[in-house]
Protein backbone atom coordinates (compact mmCIF):
# COMPACT_ATOMS: atom_id res chain seq x y z
CA UNK A 1 0.00 0.00 0.00
CA UNK A 2 1.21 3.44 -0.60
CA UNK A 3 1.55 6.33 2.38
CA UNK A 4 1.51 9.53 1.73
CA UNK A 5 2.49 12.34 4.04
CA UNK A 6 1.37 16.12 3.63
CA UNK A 7 5.18 17.63 3.00
CA UNK A 8 4.18 20.86 1.84
CA UNK A 9 1.84 23.88 0.40
CA UNK A 10 1.97 26.07 -2.76
CA UNK A 11 2.45 28.84 -2.34
CA UNK A 12 3.42 30.84 -5.84
CA UNK A 13 3.90 28.98 -9.80
CA UNK A 14 6.14 30.23 -12.21
CA UNK A 15 5.17 29.41 -15.64
CA UNK A 16 8.35 29.80 -17.10
CA UNK A 17 10.45 27.99 -15.94
CA UNK A 18 7.81 25.81 -14.42
CA UNK A 19 8.78 26.13 -10.72
CA UNK A 20 6.76 25.73 -7.86
CA UNK A 21 7.14 27.36 -4.69
CA UNK A 22 6.39 25.67 -1.62
CA UNK A 23 6.12 26.33 2.07
CA UNK A 24 7.29 22.93 3.31
CA UNK A 25 6.06 21.38 6.33
CA UNK A 26 8.25 18.39 6.50
CA UNK A 27 12.13 17.41 5.42
CA UNK A 28 12.00 16.60 1.50
CA UNK A 29 15.13 15.83 -0.62
CA UNK A 30 16.41 15.36 -3.91
CA UNK A 31 15.42 12.12 -5.30
CA UNK A 32 12.43 12.15 -2.66
CA UNK A 33 8.86 11.40 -4.93
CA UNK A 34 5.86 13.48 -4.47
CA UNK A 35 2.58 13.81 -5.44
CA UNK A 36 1.43 17.39 -6.43
CA UNK A 37 -2.93 17.26 -5.82
CA UNK A 38 -5.32 20.05 -5.97
CA UNK A 39 -8.80 21.11 -7.73
CA UNK A 40 -7.09 20.66 -11.19
CA UNK A 41 -3.74 19.34 -10.31
CA UNK A 42 -3.07 15.60 -9.55
CA UNK A 43 0.42 14.40 -10.43
CA UNK A 44 3.41 12.10 -9.33
CA UNK A 45 7.08 13.11 -9.86
CA UNK A 46 10.57 12.52 -8.32
CA UNK A 47 12.62 15.51 -7.08
CA UNK A 48 15.09 16.45 -9.38
CA UNK A 49 15.96 19.86 -8.54
CA UNK A 50 15.30 22.48 -5.68
CA UNK A 51 16.38 25.92 -5.14
CA UNK A 52 17.08 28.21 -2.38
CA UNK A 53 17.31 32.21 -3.28
CA UNK A 54 18.58 30.46 -6.55
CA UNK A 55 21.22 28.40 -5.09
CA UNK A 56 20.80 24.86 -5.77
CA UNK A 57 19.97 22.59 -2.68
CA UNK A 58 19.62 18.74 -1.79
CA UNK A 59 17.32 18.83 1.27
CA UNK A 60 15.11 21.56 2.47
CA UNK A 61 13.92 21.69 6.35
CA UNK A 62 10.10 22.07 7.95
CA UNK A 63 9.52 26.62 7.63
CA UNK A 64 11.57 26.71 4.60
CA UNK A 65 10.22 27.70 1.11
CA UNK A 66 11.89 25.99 -2.06
CA UNK A 67 11.29 26.56 -5.29
CA UNK A 68 10.60 23.36 -7.01
CA UNK A 69 11.56 22.40 -10.72
CA UNK A 70 7.82 20.70 -11.68
CA UNK A 71 6.37 18.62 -14.48
CA UNK A 72 3.20 20.09 -14.87
CA UNK A 73 1.25 23.27 -14.02
CA UNK A 74 0.53 23.94 -10.39
CA UNK A 75 -2.05 26.23 -8.85
CA UNK A 76 -1.95 28.26 -5.37
CA UNK A 77 -2.34 26.00 -2.47
CA UNK A 78 -2.06 22.80 -4.07
CA UNK A 79 -0.57 20.07 -1.99
CA UNK A 80 1.98 18.75 -1.71
CA UNK A 81 2.70 14.57 -0.51
CA UNK A 82 5.70 12.60 -0.15
CA UNK A 83 4.84 9.22 -1.46
CA UNK A 84 6.73 6.54 1.14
Amino acid sequence: MVKEKEVGKVINFFEKPSVAVVKVFSKIKIGDKIHVKGITSDFEQIIESMQIEHKNVEFVDAGQDVGLKVLEKVRLNDLVYLVE
